[in-house]
């Protein structure tokens, strides 16, 4: 397969597949905005309660999506996504977003979760860098402005995972329910580093630059393990942690979001260091993959169990990690291991019939029918994001080279 072609079945795959989905089955046309769930049978859960974290992300992939193909239809969806965010989710008064609304818009969970915010940001940044809309951008530095001001720990250096509505420490942080509690967590600083980036791509703010610095030294110094080339994912203020978990499509997708980051900010001596430390954190993920071209979830170290679901998400971050060592390392081995995991996912986890993917597929390729086709957590960007990043990359030798 070329690049030209996987490029071809990238485009096809976004427009029909997935945001063709989304935009026939997902609109919620009495209350307003989306829906909260669509279940793995393609059935609508009107009354599911909305998530910031899946608004954000649809507002990034519709956003992303205008700005490559400046279709009016992508960006009438994203308008909506964003109107309904600033109507609903934008707390106020204490600043941040909810983390939930019932299926009317009323506050459900006002929690402030540093994961949601950041994805806000992620959002409405992608969608000012579409359309350069002032408010967009207005609201999105905001956002920044109360991550820093309120969740950033300046003692321990690094970025609290949630607090109260009023920003008091609270109890529960966690993410969800098989998470551990922990005060830092790498999937947070992940999607932290993610929209600082992208904020940064429209906003050359010296202090946010000095954030990203700071991040890639928490990602390098803190979080990644130097005996495994894992990154570990639970700890707490001070940073200690079992650092027991192997999550591997976290790690694929580190690989290319820490070096996005490195070559946003254009800094040669910056780029070499992250640039090393991917590369091994690409050899350590590897370890999920298996001879089908299938990346496994998870792997506990201190008990040595395995959990080996095929997660979409997981399979997504794998094509753009793997892809992304090949376009800056010419490494010819990691283009075909893109292509195995995109001829797998293919193959196991999109529904060609209905749309949109499944949650997950098992070792034998039995598709999952009990996760969400959409829902709080089953969104339109891993699987938008892989197709958009395949066909905004590579020039025409490099295609040609890969032939």
């Amino acid at each position: 397969m070329t690049l030209e072609v996987l490029k071809q079945e990238m485009r096809t795959t976004l427009e029909s597949n997935i945001l063709g989905y989304w935009l026939k089955n997902m609109r919620d046309e009495e209350n307003g905005g989306f829906y909260g769930q669509i279940d793995g049978n393609d059935r609508v859960v009107p009354e599911a309660v909305k998530g910031a974290v899946l608004n954000a992300r649809i507002l990034w992939a519709f956003s992303a999506a205008y700005r490559v193909e400046k279709k009016p239809e992508y960006l009438a969806a994203a308008t909506r996504a964003k109107d309904y965010i600033l109507r609903h989710f934008i707390d106020k008064e204490y600043g941040g977003v909810f983390w939930s609304v019932d299926a009317r818009g009323n506050p459900a969970d006002r929690k402030k979760q540093t994961y949601a915010i950041g994805f806000a940001i992620y959002g409405l940044s992608e969608y000012a860098r579409a359309t350069a809309d002032p408010v967009a951008l207005d609201t999105a530095v905001g956002l920044y402005y109360d991550i820093e001001q309120k969740a950033f720990d300046a003692k321990n250096n690094g970025y609290v995972e949630a607090l109260t509505r009023e920003w008091k420490p609270i109890m529960d942080m966690r993410l969800s329910e098989k998470d551990e509690n922990g005060s830092r967590t790498m999937n947070t600083h992940l999607h932290v580093i993610e929209p600082y980036t992208n904020l940064y791509r429209i906003w050359k703010n010296k202090t946010l630059e000095k954030r990203l610095r700071n991040l890639i030294d928490i990602f390098l110094d803190k979080i990644l393990n130097p005996e495994t080339s894992h990154l570990d994912l639970f700890f707490d203020d001070e940073w200690q942690g079992k650092r027991n978990i192997q999550s591997f499509g976290h790690d694929i997708e580190a690989v290319w979001l820490l070096h996005e980051t490195a070559l946003v900010l254009e800094d040669q001596a910056l780029l070499a260091r992250v640039e090393d430390a991917i590369r091994r954190i690409a050899a350590a993920a590897e370890e999920g993959l298996r001879p089908d071209g299938s990346m496994i979830y998870e792997r506990w170290t201190d008990t040595g169990a395995v959990d080996t679901q095929r997660q979409w998400w997981v399979m997504c971050e794998s094509v753009i990690g793997y892809l992304d060592l090949y376009q800056h390392f010419g490494d010819t081995r990691a283009l075909d291991i893109a292509r195995q995991c995109w001829t797998y996912t293919k193959t196991h986890l999109i529904d060609n019939v209905n749309g949109e993917w499944y949650w997950s597929c098992d070792e034998n390729g039995k598709p999952n029918k009990k996760g969400d086709k959409a829902g709080f957590w089953k969104c339109p960007y891993h699987n938008a994001r892989m197709c958009l990043e395949v066909i905004e990359r590579f020039s025409p030798s490099e295609e040609s080279r890969a032939k």
